[in-house]
């Protein structure tokens, strides 16, 4: 190994974001996810579809998330806006046994950290082939339904967990996500979107902000290349 690859050597908890993260941003998983958030907006409000959309993109800048601020102003069942909403076809999405086997040589422990629903995050793992890999799924509702970039959800993930922070690194496709991940201490990992239409949340494929350690364009990729406690110690270093 070459001495200029990313030395994640003090790691020992890995924390990934679910969705454009885990799959590349072009995987039409989102796309779903967002029309049919806009859907049940304009069922909830009695709207028409292009009122619901601005309703939407409104409540999903200010609060966070569009159920933040659905939740924030109006009366809404959060398990069934997140069963509505995540109600998708999976198989946009191609297996890769070779992120699986990337996660998979991780020394430590490894964590699922999203704003949506522990069912979507099943379902998505399941297809890409890493289910068994992760030691929990950290969602919206474990989190008291306050969302990334909410720093108070942060704090009930690395409370639950009893995350050693200058430890940990986080993976996101969210540039907002990781400011609050690298005010606390986390080493950070921006996953950038793939050319094309990309999804609001996700970072554009030229984007490295300041708070960010490593942008990166393809996540498996780059667990490829990384230094790990596991093989710091790899012949011809």
């Amino acid at each position: 190994m070459t001495h200029d690859q990313p030395d994640l050597t003090h790691i020992s908890h890995w924390v990934f974001d679910l969705d454009n993260t885990l799959y590349p941003s072009d995987a039409a998983v989102m796309s779903q996810v967002d029309r049919r958030m806009t859907e049940y907006v304009a069922r909830l409000l009695d709207l028409p579809h292009d009122k619901a959309r601005e309703v939407q993109k409104t409540y999903w800048r200010d609060y966070g998330t569009t159920l933040n601020g659905l939740m924030s102003n109006h009366t809404v069942d959060m398990h069934e806006f997140l069963d509505f909403v995540h109600d998708i076809d999976a198989s946009v999405i191609t297996p890769d046994p070779q992120l699986a086997a990337r996660i998979k040589a991780l020394p430590g422990k490894r964590l699922v950290y999203t704003n949506g629903s522990v069912g979507h995050a099943e379902n998505i793992m399941a297809r890409l082939g890493i289910a068994d890999l992760f030691d929990d799924i950290f969602d919206v509702a474990a989190s008291g339904f306050v969302p990334k970039p909410h720093r108070e959800g942060f704090d009930l993930f690395t409370s639950r967990y009893a995350l050693p922070v200058p430890e940990s690194i986080m993976f996101e496709d969210s540039v907002r996500n990781l400011k609050t991940a690298h005010d606390m201490g986390f080493t950070t990992v921006l996953v950038r979107a793939k050319e094309g239409p990309r999804d609001e949340e996700s970072a554009a494929p030229d984007e490295h902000p300041d708070h960010v350690h490593y942008a990166v364009d393809c996540l498996r990729t780059f667990l490829g290349e990384i230094r790990t406690a596991q093989n710091k110690t790899a012949p011809g270093e």
